[in-house]
C-alpha cells in the first residue's frame, strides 16, 4: 500500500507534469523532469498491472484487481486532473476505464470531463474516443442493470458528449438509458413531495419519450420500440385522468 508521503509526492509531481507542458502541444510528461521520471516508473507498474489482468479470464474476478490498481494510481490521477492542464497520460485514461468497470462512475466522469476539455485521446488498445467510451460503456451498464447509474450523472454525460463524433448506435445507447431513467422517475413520482417539479409525472414521461425517439432515430435496432409504445400509453392515461378531473370541477 502506498504511504501518505508517497501519495502526496505523486500528486504534486502529477500536477507538475501538467504544468510543465501547459504551453506546448499535448504530450506525455517529459522524462527529463522529475515528474516525467515518476510517470515513466508508474507506467512500468501500469503495464505490469495490465499483464496481470490479461492472465485472469473472468471479468468478474478482474474487478477486485482493478479496484486495487485504481486506488494505487489515485494520487497521480487526481494530481493530473486537479492541475487541469493538457497532458496525454496513459495512466489517467486507463484509470477512467477501470473506474467504469468497477462502478466508480463519478470518478470516471471526472476524468472523462478533464480529458474531453483538453482533447486527450484514449490509449490505442481501446480503439474508441474518450467521448464514445465514456458514453457507450456507462450507458450499456445502465441498460443492463437499471438504476445502477445515478440519473443526474447520465444527464451530465449526455451534456459532455452530445456533440462528439461517434457511431450512431453508440450514441443511441445513452438516449435509451436516459429514456428508461426518465420513465423510472415518472413512475416513482410523488405529487405530495415539496420538491416535485411543475408538470409532474407527465413532464418526466415527455422527456422519456423524446429520449427514446432519439435513440430510435439514431439506431433502428436500439430496442426501444416497446418502450416508446408503453410511454405513449402512460401519457395518454395521464391526459385522460387530467381531462376527467377537469370535467368534474
Amino acid at each position: 500500500m502506498t504511504s501518505p508521503f508517497l501519495r502526496n509526492r505523486q500528486r504534486k509531481l502529477a500536477a507538475a507534469a501538467g504544468a510543465a507542458i501547459a504551453t506546448t502541444a499535448i504530450a506525455a510528461p517529459d522524462e527529463a523532469t522529475e515528474a516525467g521520471q515518476e510517470y515513466a516508473a508508474l507506467k512500468v507498474r501500469l503495464h505490469d498491472n495490465l499483464r496481470q489482468l490479461q492472465d485472469v479470464e473472468s471479468h468478474e474476478a478482474r474487478k477486485p484487481l482493478k479496484k486495487q490498481f485504481l486506488a494505487s494510481f489515485a494520487p497521480w490521477v487526481m494530481g493530473v486532473v486537479d492541475a487541469d492542464e493538457p497532458v496525454q497520460d496513459e495512466i489517467v485514461m486507463t484509470c477512467m476505464v477501470w473506474a467504469i468497470d468497477i462502478g466508480e462512475f463519478e470518478v470516471a466522469v471526472k476524468i472523462g470531463e478533464f480529458a474531453l476539455r483538453h482533447g486527450l485521446a484514449m490509449p490505442e488498445r481501446y480503439k474508441r474516443s474518450v467521448a464514445c467510451f465514456l458514453r457507450e460503456d456507462i450507458a450499456q451498464i445502465e441498460i443492463d442493470a437499471p438504476i445502477t447509474v445515478d440519473h443526474a450523472l447520465l444527464v451530465r454525460i449526455e451534456s459532455l458528449t452530445a456533440d462528439a463524433d461517434m457511431p450512431d448506435a453508440a450514441k443511441a445507447k445513452l438516449h435509451k438509458a436516459l429514456g428508461r431513467s426518465w420513465r423510472a422517475k415518472a413512475e416513482a413520482f410523488d405529487a405530495s413531495d415539496d420538491s416535485a417539479p411543475a408538470g409532474g409525472a407527465a413532464a418526466f414521461l415527455t422527456e422519456a419519450l423524446a429520449q427514446l425517439k432519439r435513440a430510435l432515430s439514431l439506431d433502428k435496432a436500439a430496442g426501444v420500440k416497446k418502450d416508446i409504445e408503453q410511454v405513449q400509453r402512460q401519457l395518454a392515461k395521464l391526459r385522460e385522468a387530467a381531462e376527467a378531473e377537469a370535467a368534474t370541477e
